[in-house]
């Protein structure tokens, strides 16, 4: 090629970098062969071919953008660094997104249940009930259509309960929304007034206190453990324990029943402690019947008869109520029966120490010697 090109107007991709060394288009015919850096002839001659091309290219038509030529398989030494967040040689990269091709998120309606959920809770909120916490403890409620939870809730206005019961009923039980009402809490009331005999003036008591007894069902529940309570227990009137309905027999009953027995009570005067005080069925055999037991043996040193006299004694608290007035019955060397000790109020129990210890101990023949238990007694030692 006769024409001369100046080094500042070559193109970018005319230069070719090899380490220290920058070389021209222009630098390259002055070059003798003892001044070229020791890399090989062949490969030399392969880049100025290949440069003198893309001069000439250049040269001719200026509106033509050249390509940038195929760089020479240079040995790995002459190979400059490229830095660490550049991606390597000959990696696809993936093409920029344009904002203005990214079409925007489509939103979606709402499904067609979230209507129905409004209505659900905009509805118990209007009766004061918490409807969030049923939710979240009784889950199906939120595919419960609104229709059956509305006629569960006009069928206990219809038996006298007001909304504030409402607001007690269904956070205790929230069953009884979603329970049919003309299946089971229908079937359920009918049994309470037919079969248990609740007064139908007590019935709002009734299901105030127990909401469950709504939601069990008559054949598998309800009837066999009022049959239980009447037959093998013994109580006449189960009405007046009509909470204990919604208890199981076989996981609730006879695990008490037998804990007794274990203790050293008979199974008559087990079933005997059941019938004089049913709701030793409720109580917590762990928290309750064995703290108290091993208090009442080991630091009253009491006999267990008084026990079958008064079950009751398992109601009151061991920390506030028995513990403390053993203490001072024995501070006053007093022994007094069960019933006296637990049963007075706080005036009436010192007013009865104070009257024991200033009277004299009664001689064996009056009758003052052995009070029953049953009777508002005490015996003194």
């Amino acid at each position: 090629m006769g024409c001369k090109v100046k080094e500042a107007a070559l193109p970018l991709s005319s230069r070719v970098q090899t380490g220290d060394f920058q070389i021209t288009h222009a630098a390259l015919s002055t070059l003798s062969p003892s001044s070229i850096p020791p890399f090989p002839r062949s490969s030399l001659s392969k880049h100025v071919a290949t440069m003198q091309e893309t001069l000439h290219l250049s040269s001719s038509s200026s509106s033509t953008i050249p390509s940038p030529p195929q760089t020479p398989p240079f040995p790995a030494p002459f190979l400059p660094q490229i830095p660490h967040h550049f991606p390597p040689p000959g990696t696809q990269t993936p093409p920029l997104k344009s904002q203005e091709t990214q079409t925007p998120p489509i939103i979606s309606p709402p499904p067609p249940g979230n209507t129905q959920l409004q209505e659900l809770l905009l509805y118990l909120d209007s009766l004061g009930v918490d409807s969030f916490y049923c939710l979240h403890s009784h889950p199906p409620l939120i595919s419960t259509p609104l229709s059956q939870i509305k006629s569960t809730v006009d069928f206990l206005f219809s038996l006298g309960l007001t909304a504030q019961d409402l607001r007690r009923i269904f956070p205790m039980c929230p069953e009884v929304l979603t329970s049919s009402t003309s299946a089971t809490v229908i079937p359920a009331t009918t049994f309470l007034l037919r079969e248990a005999l609740v007064e139908t003036a007590d019935l709002r008591h009734v299901i105030h206190r127990r909401p469950r007894l709504l939601v069990c069902s008559v054949e598998r529940q309800l009837r066999p453990t009022l049959y239980f309570l009447q037959g093998t227990i013994g109580i006449d009137d189960v009405s007046k324990w009509a909470p204990l309905l919604s208890c199981s027999v076989e996981s609730k009953f006879i695990p008490r029943i037998e804990y007794l027995q274990k203790l050293g009570f008979s199974y008559k005067d087990t079933i005997i402690m059941f019938r004089r005080f049913p709701s030793l069925f409720c109580y917590s055999i762990k928290e309750n019947f064995e703290p108290k037991f091993d208090y009442f043996v080991v630091e009253m040193g009491r006999e267990l008869k008084e026990l079958v006299a008064f079950p009751q004694y398992f109601s009151f608290s061991l920390e506030n109520r028995i513990k403390p007035r053993h203490r001072m019955c024995v501070d006053k060397g007093v022994c007094l029966a069960l019933p006296t000790m637990l049963k007075l109020s706080d005036g009436r129990f010192r007013e009865r120490l104070e009257v024991c210890c200033s009277s004299s101990a009664p001689v064996r023949t009056s009758p003052l010697w052995c009070t029953n238990t049953n009777t508002d007694g005490d015996n003194v030692t």
